[in-house]
């Protein structure tokens, strides 16, 4: 029997993903074919049991291989560059000679999404894979925000195909005019075919669909899918293969019991000669989908089941959320200290729906603030998000004049002292969304911020003046924010006359590397000076560089920016990586690594320390984690020598593997690492700092909310949170493997 996990209601949800063995907050696969280690982080069963599902991040462990990191005969490339160049010239002209109309190619059909498949769902890569499923999923929702749909069932089967069902009025089976094929197989095979153009003829006033492009492409790099439809008491089905039908549309009358049965159900098997990943779908990165899309539609039912090859092992979830977004915002914030209870409305003007939840947190110091446009999630904001925030500034400083709560007329209260603490959520639902590209990271409609602006500052306006303690509660926390502002200019102020942010000067422990592009430059941040001697005799020094740390850094999570900005280790950080001032336009090129490597200890306070480093580099400077420069080295937890052998394991069950594989009656020796300066600088450098042989994890946000969350569980101010997470998970500790 599967398991059942019914959420029907928000509750309070910590996971420790960072301080895990596999955190599961960030994700990039590297090097997909080296997938062969699954290597622990931190050696502490009691962080690697925790479940680290609140983490939207499925980190692939890989081989990150030097690919041209840097030249190592840089003179000899340079003697032979002008032969070199003579050369290219010869070839491009006898290229250009060649050129006819024999070299112009025509794509027909689907051709185009296979022959570049990231133009149409991002890259190849995990994203790529998932952007399947959500494609399919946004359709379904389209179907239930049209009405006609309550109900969504998406299936992680054992083989490695998704399936998901709605039940709303299915895909038309009947012929189309233009194409003379079914409607159904013209969607699914044809590129700009679907039903969500806008205008009188199409079958959606609201939809994230535009493109008629989803359906399609999905079909094409689908090695085989499956589509049934139930309409007009019939039951439809055909299948395809790289977007080509191999069976008729078969039609067949429903049974008996099932007449009135409706909706589409579409199966697919993701296409190995497309991805450059394994074939394999993340339960979790799905489900946080799905939890968005149920918080967005609260009339909408869905449910998430994996299927394993065991049936026992089964689980089964379903989401439904009656609260919508004001559940979600509470959900966000279940481990804040809220100021007030959330605030939230819904109204409709000229054919377009604004919904927006949002709520103010005492022990918050920076903001949250989601923006979906028709149940899409737009990462980079856009025309709903720029009028909640103008809304929000103007009104607040409007409202706290008006109230004498502001006394000094020279004050006033800028949008990022109005927002710290925020949660805010913000929903419109148009009939004709402007996106930036199919992936739709970007909402452009200009008259939407219009809307937004108006519709914010009258419900405020209105809410507040009628509850005036919620209005000095939450003026007072801006105030602090304010203060706590110039506070921190002061010691910003004060750090640049000690040449810390701007000036060339370097932190004295910096063993910097020889290399000026950094791009090809990587800095290695490691626990402590034992461990930062072995680094600095073990690394290649023309493009590797060493910042030790001192201890633990400060947990910047309970800390305002002065206090911040006044530790030493935090100042050693902000100036050796080039980071810049916190708040301020983050500028790539003033990084001055484009490989930011955190290597520490595999045991606790390792664990510790990374999960402090990361709480850093998310609040300080977020854009890190966009432009792909965190990193976490993985260091082998085992050594195993056997005569003039030697072999590393990153983890028991290569231990195991490797022990297995020697005579019953061989002699060999089990050295356990636990800290990096066990090992000599020879052995650092080939098991974790050489390019060729290493194993680098990624760490990219797939989800600022549940990140967000994450951080403001294991790293705030709330003990009994962290409390409650380490009883919850004190049953599945396997007492032998703690690290006393």
């Amino acid at each position: 029997m599967g398991l059942l996990l019914r959420q029907r209601a928000p509750y309070l949800r910590l996971y420790s993903g960072l301080m895990a063995s596999r955190p599961r907050l960030f994700s990039y696969p590297l090097s997909p074919p080296l997938h062969r280690r699954s290597s622990s982080l931190s050696s502490s069963p009691l962080f690697s049991s925790l479940s680290p599902r609140i983490f939207r991040v499925n980190v692939q462990l890989t081989k990150v291989l030097s690919q041209g990191l840097i030249q190592r005969n840089a003179i000899s490339s340079r003697s032979f560059m002008s032969s070199t160049i003579s050369t290219e010239s010869f070839q491009e002209s006898a290229t250009s000679k060649g050129y006819s109309s024999e070299q112009i190619q025509v794509l027909e059909g689907l051709d185009p999404v296979r022959k570049r498949p990231g133009m149409y769902i991002g890259s190849t890569g995990t994203r790529g894979l998932h952007h399947l499923v959500y494609e399919i999923l946004d359709n379904a929702i389209d179907e239930a925000q049209a009405g006609y749909a309550s109900k969504v069932d998406v299936v992680l089967h054992a083989d490695g195909s998704v399936s998901i069902m709605d039940d709303g009025r299915g895909i038309p089976t009947d012929l189309h005019p233009v194409t003379k094929k079914s409607s159904l197989e013209t969607v699914l095979t044809v590129l700009h075919a679907g039903g969500k153009f806008g205008g009188t003829s199409s079958g959606y006033s609201v939809s994230g669909g535009l493109h008629g492009v989803g359906l399609s492409v999905v079909n094409a790099l689908s090695e085989a899918l499956e589509v049934t439809v139930w309409r007009d008491e019939m039951e439809h089905k055909q299948s395809y293969s790289r977007g080509k039908p191999i069976t008729i549309l078969t039609r067949s009358e429903l049974p008996l019991e099932s007449k009135g049965t409706k909706g589409t159900s579409i199966r697919f098997w993701p296409d190995k000669e497309v991805f450059t990943t394994a074939i394999e779908f993340d339960h979790n990165t799905i489900a946080g989908r799905i939890r968005e899309l149920a918080f967005l539609n609260p009339k909408v039912t869905i449910t998430l089941k994996k299927e394993d090859e065991d049936p026992e092992k089964n689980q089964t979830t379903e989401y439904f959320y009656a609260g919508g977004l004001k559940e979600y915002v509470s959900w966000l914030n279940a481990d804040k200290n809220p100021i007030h209870d959330v605030l939230g409305f819904r109204k409709e003007i000229n054919g377009a729906s604004i919904d927006v939840a949002l709520q103010w947190c005492s022990d918050a110091y920076s903001d949250t603030m989601l923006g979906y446009a028709n149940s899409i999630r737009t990462i980079d904001g856009g025309t709903h998000i720029e009028g909640v925030k103008a809304s929000l500034t103007r009104t607040l400083n409007a409202l706290a004049k008006r109230s004498k709560t502001v006394k000094e007329k020279d004050i006033n209260l800028s949008g990022e002292h109005v927002r710290e603490g925020l949660t805010c959520i913000v929903s419109v639902k148009i009939p004709n969304p402007e996106f930036e590209g199919q992936t739709k990271t970007r909402l452009g409609n200009p008259e939407v911020r219009k809307i937004v602006d108006q519709s914010v500052q009258e419900y405020l306006t209105e809410y507040l003046e009628l509850h005036p303690d919620v209005l000095e509660s939450i003026i007072s926390k801006s105030l602090n924010a304010y203060k706590a502002a110039l506070a921190a200019k002061r010691a910003r102020e004060l750090v640049r006359s000690k040449s810390v942010l701007k000036s060339s000067s370097l932190p004295g422990k910096l063993a910097d590397c020889s290399s000026t592009n950094p791009e090809e430059s990587e800095i290695f941040i490691v626990e402590g000076d034992s461990a930062g001697g072995s680094a600095k005799q073990g690394r290649d020094r023309r493009f590797q560089a060493i910042l030790p740390l001192r201890g633990k850094i400060l947990n910047i999570e309970r800390k305002d920016e002065a206090a911040m900005y006044k530790n030493e280790e935090i100042q050693n950080l902000i100036l050796g990586l080039g980071l810049g001032v916190k708040g301020e336009d983050f500028k790539m090129e003033n990084l001055r690594y484009h490989k930011i490597i955190i290597l520490t200890d595999a045991d606790v306070d390792g664990a510790h320390i990374r999960t402090l480093l990361l709480t850093f580099f998310f609040r300080y400077q977020r854009a890190l984690f966009d432009a792909g420069c965190i990193y976490v080295g993985v260091p082998p937890l085992f050594k195993v020598e056997r005569g003039k052998q030697a072999h590393y394991c990153y983890d028991e069950a290569e231990l195991k593997k490797v022990t297995a594989s020697f005579p019953a009656n061989a002699s060999y020796t089990i050295q356990r690492f636990k800290g990096l300066g066990e090992m000599m600088p020879e052995q650092l450098w080939e098991t974790t700092m050489n390019p060729e042989t290493r194993i680098l994890k990624q760490l990219v946000v797939d989800d600022i909310a549940e990140a967000n969350m994450t951080f403001s569980s294991l790293m705030g101010a709330r003990v009994d949170a962290r409390k409650e997470l380490i009883k919850n998970a004190a049953t599945r500790i396997n007492l032998q493997h703690l690290d006393i």
